[in-house]
């Protein structure tokens, strides 16, 4: 017997046909990122999105940036992208996370408010050319020939593409769970897509389930704020972007408490009925963002877990409760919270829940993000595996370009994992594949002293300007700001400083005095010393750095940084520079990896599934081995 839902499309027929270039299906932060570059790059463009009132919601955390997701957001600025512009937006509170450890692993973070969040975004989609927003649900894919063409909406409109990027996010076949109740749902309070995935699959692509979670809600006029621990943001002049104004919004504190055995107690009294652990969840959630519950069982000797108490908004009382994701039954989580402190009067707005969704097998994909199986369709967000609105953001931004480049059939743009952390990413994605959700971190580039926040424009904005996504006035900003970073370290490089001079002021801050002369360089190299601190002692470095010009602090601290790590920087580059050699070799569809007896049976198994597109590919493939490589270079060579 059919279903109602299963009834109603019986009687939908195509009733409109809309023809774009590229079709962008979600509107979360992939998708409106992916839209804006399709658009900027010259594609007639539709997004279409099921809400257009929760444009790039930020379903979790309102916060933008962290550890290496800092990187990426000022990657997807320098790139023309729009994440950076509309954090810097609606900021509340920023800060610079790992400020003890060196800059290649400085990390900015900000927190936003969510409503102004959506609206800013909002009005950059209203006020891109040739961007449309259609505000449907997409039902089924269309393929002709092995190309995708378009997708049939549960209204029954046809939207018809050259080129179609699928940014679902958490909705396809979306179920969230609050103890042992289940919902269908890819947000709470909205609708999951339950007919989309079948259209993919049918293909030949892969799918698989995947979880993730949030925390409860709280409301900030019912917590005691006597108990618990301010932190208060920072008010230097950096932000994301590197274009545009300094934050406008009031910046408010966040808060940190803890949680106690009362409270391990009062969660352990519920695990029963977590559907962590009593089987009703099959599929693997992110291991560094781990459920309350989870960290329980986890570290059972832990006394207690911290607590971050976040503003969702400039004027709004709802506070997210960051630490706390979980899904167990409401009235535990309430009872829990409790027994903190600070929260023994707590009123909730609505509790935490984990949701179950779809996604695809990112082995399936190019580096363009174009799928192997389906020419014209590419895929980003959390349907390639990832989590975050980072990481989402940056497949996106790579996807529109991708898309709008395969309308008129161009070279596909493709990020080296020494050019971004963006490249990393999809580099990762598609040779390795997930088995949990992909969330980035420092740890996974070989690179970072290349990657650091403050280079992204000198890594990719000419890049970016070749290929048309970012526009002159960008590239313009960018090498003006090249030749003043430049200039500075000219003087510090031509610059002598006389040892008498210098060294009772050397003596004074308690570093080494000189034996000779030197280069101003050789200074800026000391850890005890900065471009500040010597300004302070040699007037005519006083001038230079205070020229009126514009963000003259983040100048200054870019050309810091490349004097007094230049070492580093020049190693890191050599290395790199050889991997390109594996890099520019080309491979696809050069071997039958079935054929080759001298490779592992692992690695030819793992050839065959990845189809690498370069020896360099290849070699990162889990499963090959060095002497698989030398294997193939051999076979080259001949």
């Amino acid at each position: 017997m059919l279903n109602f839902a299963t009834e109603f499309q019986c009687f939908i027929k195509t009733i409109m046909i809309l023809n774009y270039d590229v079709l962008v299906i979600g509107g979360g932060h992939a998708g409106c990122e992916a839209a804006v570059a399709a658009a900027n790059m010259g594609a007639q463009t539709c997004l279409m999105t099921m809400d257009m009132n929760k444009i790039a919601q930020m379903s979790c955390n309102p916060a933008v940036g962290g550890i290496a997701k800092g990187q990426i957001v000022r990657e997807i600025d320098a790139l023309g992208g729009q994440m950076a512009h509309v954090t810097d937006a609606t900021a509340i509170q920023f800060r610079m996370l790992n400020r003890s450890k060196g800059p290649a692993v400085w990390s900015p973070r900000a927190q936003c408010d969510r409503e102004k969040f959506i609206w800013k975004w909002r009005g950059i989609l209203d006020s891109t050319d040739r961007l449309d927003i259609w505000q449907d649900q997409a039902d089924e894919l269309l393929v002709e020939g092995g190309q995708a063409t378009g997708a049939r909406t549960i209204w029954g409109v046809e939207l018809r593409a050259k080129s179609i990027i699928i940014t679902a996010g958490t909705f396809l076949n979306g179920l969230m769970h609050i103890g042992r109740a289940m919902v269908p749902g890819g947000r709470i309070a909205e609708p999951a897509v339950t007919r989309f995935t079948e259209s993919i699959t049918r293909h030949g692509i892969r799918s698989y389930r995947m979880k993730t979670g949030t925390p409860v809600r709280i409301d900030k006029r019912s917590v005691h704020f006597e108990d618990t621990e301010i932190q208060q943001g920072e008010h230097d002049f950096h932000q994301f972007s590197y274009m545009g104004p300094h934050r406008l919004l009031k910046q408010l504190p966040c808060w940190t408490c803890n949680t106690n055995s009362e409270v391990h107690e009062t969660l352990k009294g519920g695990l029963a009925d977590s559907p962590l652990f009593n089987g009703q969840i099959q599929s693997i959630g992110p291991r560094y963002c781990p459920s309350i519950e989870t960290k329980l069982t986890t570290f059972p000797d832990k006394e207690q877990h911290p607590l971050f108490l976040e503003p969702e908004g400039e004027t709004t009382n709802e506070m997210y409760l960051n630490g706390f994701s979980s899904s167990l039954p409401m009235e535990i989580q309430v009872a829990a919270l409790r027994k903190i402190p600070a929260l023994r009067d707590v009123k909730v707005y609505r509790p935490g829940y984990a949701i179950e969704y779809d996604y695809f097998d990112p082995t399936q994909l190019k580096q363009s993000l174009e799928s192997k199986i389906i020419g014209g369709l590419f895929f980003a967000g959390q349907v390639n595996g990832t989590t975050g609105y980072e990481e989402a953001g940056g497949q996106g931004c790579v996807a529109g370009i991708n898309a709008a480049i395969h309308c008129s059939g161009g070279e596909p743009f493709v990020m080296r994992r020494d050019e971004s952390y963006i490249g990393v990413l999809i580099d990762d994605l598609t040779t390795k594949g997930v088995d949990e959700p992909y969330r980035m971190f420092t740890s996974r580039a070989e690179y970072r002293i290349l990657l650091r926040q403050d280079d992204a424009d000198a890594r990719l904005t000419e890049k970016a300007y070749a290929i048309g996504i970012a526009k002159r006035d960008r590239y313009d900003w960018w090498m003006e700001k090249k030749k003043h970073i430049e200039e500075i370290e000219n003087f510090c490089n031509t610059t002598l400083i006389k040892k008498d001079f210098i060294n009772p002021a050397l003596e004074h801050l308690g570093t080494t005095t000189l034996r000779e002369s030197c280069k101003l360089t050789d200074l800026i190299s000391r850890p005890q010393l900065n471009l500040k601190i010597l300004s302070e002692l040699i007037p005519s470095l006083k001038e230079i750095l205070n020229r009126p010009i514009n963000r003259k602090e983040e100048i200054a601290e870019t050309a810091e940084i490349r004097m007094k790590y230049k070492g580093y920087i020049d190693r890191e580059r050599i290395i790199a520079e050889k991997m390109h050699r594996l890099e520019n070799i080309k491979i696809k569809g050069r071997f039958d990896y079935s054929q080759i007896r001298q490779l592992s049976t692992e690695a030819r198994q793992k050839l065959e599934a990845i189809a690498p597109e370069t020896l360099a590919q290849a070699s990162r493939i889990p499963g090959v081995s060095p002497s698989d490589i030398n294997v193939m270079l051999v076979l080259l060579g001949r």
